[in-house]
């Protein structure tokens, strides 16, 4: 990463979260907890048992810092963007999505025979299985290759770019959603509910691109560096 970070090790914790909110989420899928008070990044991190150099990394990219992985030094550790890989999947298919679909149940009318309402619902769970499939491959197939890498086992029939080639942008087709509600749903007396989950799609799609791009700018380059490592040191 290049110098200087907006956010150091020596930034107190606090500040990161009023300067920017939705690191909230980071810390959350890094595992970490509130109630630090004026602890520093690196002590907070360092008490909870996180590698504070990845926290750093992920968080000053997501706060669109200009970032190209470097070869030549670890900015961060592969295991621990994992971990944090994995359970941003598990807050998105077991809590972001469910809490969507409830709230988009209690603000459409569905006890009728509005087609709108049945087609938006539809889309939102077609698009909800196709999240699902994405993260359980990742989960299942791509996380267990890399712990295979970190164990120094090369696979003869899978690699990272593989992966690469084949990640979709899973955040597209709530664009599609978003711009069926805005445009088609019929006009109702109060749209206070309407506007509230409308909010949070825009939320959740803003989150899963930024999730796809660290996978993409983090994750992939950092695990192809290790393939190169590991078939070097095997020649």
């Amino acid at each position: 990463m290049n110098e200087p970070h907006k956010y150091r090790a020596t930034d107190k914790m606090s500040d990161l979260i009023c300067d920017n909110y939705s690191l909230l989420m980071v810390m959350s899928r890094f595992g970490l907890s509130l109630g630090f008070g004026d602890k520093t990044v690196k002590d907070v991190c360092q008490t909870q048992g996180v590698d504070y150099r990845t926290f750093l990394a992920v968080a000053n990219f997501i706060s669109h810092e200009p970032y190209t992985y470097n070869n030549e030094e670890e900015d961060f550790s592969l295991t621990a963007l994992m971990d944090y890989l994995k359970r941003a999947h598990t807050y998105f298919l077991d809590f972001n999505l469910p809490a969507i679909r409830r709230k988009l149940i209690e603000a459409i009318d569905c006890s009728g025979t509005e087609d709108v309402s049945f087609l938006i619902l539809k889309f939102f769970d077609e698009y909800a299985k196709e999240v699902r499939r994405h993260m359980e491959y990742e989960n299942q197939a791509v996380f267990t290759y890399v712990d295979g890498l970190l164990q120094g086992r090369l696979s003869d029939n899978y690699d990272i770019a593989t992966f690469a080639s084949h990640h979709n942008q899973i955040d597209r087709k709530l664009t599609e959603l978003k711009n069926i509600i805005i445009k088609y749903y019929p006009e109702k007396g109060n749209n206070n509910l309407l506007n509230a989950v409308l909010f949070d799609i825009f939320n959740c799609e803003q989150d899963l691109a930024s999730h796809c791009q660290v996978e993409d700018y983090m994750f992939v380059p950092a695990v192809a560096q290790m393939e190169r490592r590991l078939k070097d040191e095997q020649q």
